[in-house]
């Protein structure tokens, strides 16, 4: 059976506003999670994120870098950050989250996010293994950085040397892209013929309504194929930009609910896997 797995990609100060009413969603329908949170961020609201999430069984806790410093050359975010800057980025992160939360970290999503997730980077693997880290959650694009990201199964980086480090890929649309949040024009982001026609975007969305329409399609289709998970992009700061009662996160969990989906986080849900 396919498992929904909630996950946030907590990545600025900006995110904080959103934490108070997501937190309060997944209370109501007791729901787990897994935030990727940017490890600088604790040094100016760190109580704020340990009162809500930190201390919670509900959520998990996993690195999304120590200030979102891209890792990966990227066709549409550009040249990778300074190479002496990676161990802080990859383990430094894990340590400060770790140490901060009293709590393990196994996952790491890379800032951004690649078609390829970590595959043909060895420095970024080698770092990870050196960290500590159980899996990544990085392939989050379609193919030649396209949206939407398509639905992938986990696999472990074996052929790369890591038998015992899994990719956990998410799928679907960023969501600040398919608002319109960061201003690219939905249409050049995709590939054509579109590998997912019922998932394309000729223009941005305007209510909650047509964001869980497109949530809907990536959650039928991994039904559909017997994926074993299904994992949304979301970003607490463009969330709220958008809805700021987090209506979308109402009808998305109702409608897995319906369709009777167990729900895990990342964490949990690789004790599955691997």
């Amino acid at each position: 059976m396919t498992t929904f797995i909630p996950a946030y990609d907590t990545e600025s100060a900006a995110c904080f506003a959103a934490l108070h009413t997501i937190v309060e969603i997944h209370h109501k329908y007791g729901l787990p999670a897994t935030f990727f949170l940017v490890a600088q961020l604790l040094d100016s609201q760190g109580d704020e994120y340990r009162r809500h999430i930190g201390d919670h069984p509900l959520f998990e806790i996993a690195s999304h870098s120590y200030t979102h410093l891209l890792l990966r050359e990227h066709r549409l975010c550009g040249a990778p950050g300074p190479k002496d800057k990676y161990e802080r980025e990859i383990v430094h992160s894990k340590q400060r989250l770790e140490d901060f939360f009293c709590r393990e970290v196994s996952g790491f999503r890379t800032p951004v996010g690649f078609s390829d997730g970590l595959c043909g980077a060895p420095e970024l693997l080698s770092l990870c293994h050196q960290a500590g880290y159980r899996y990544s959650s990085s392939l989050a694009w379609g193919p030649q950085e396209t949206v939407p990201a398509l639905i992938r199964e986990p696999f472990t980086y074996r052929e790369q040397g890591y038998p015992d480090f899994w990719e956990l890929p998410p799928c679907g649309w960023h969501d600040n892209l398919l608002k319109g949040n960061n201003a690219w024009d939905p249409q050049p982001l995709q590939l054509f013929p579109h590998p997912m026609p019922e998932a394309a975007a000729t223009r941005f969305i305007e209510t909650p309504e047509e964001e869980f329409a497109m949530n809907r399609v990536f959650i039928d289709k991994a039904i559909e194929m017997g994926a074993k998970h299904v994992s949304l992009i979301w970003h607490p700061w463009s969330l709220k930009r958008f809805d700021p009662a987090m209506k979308m996160l109402e009808l998305t969990f109702s409608y897995v609910r319906e369709r009777g989906l167990p729900v895990l986080s990342f964490a949990e849900f690789l004790k599955m896997v691997g």
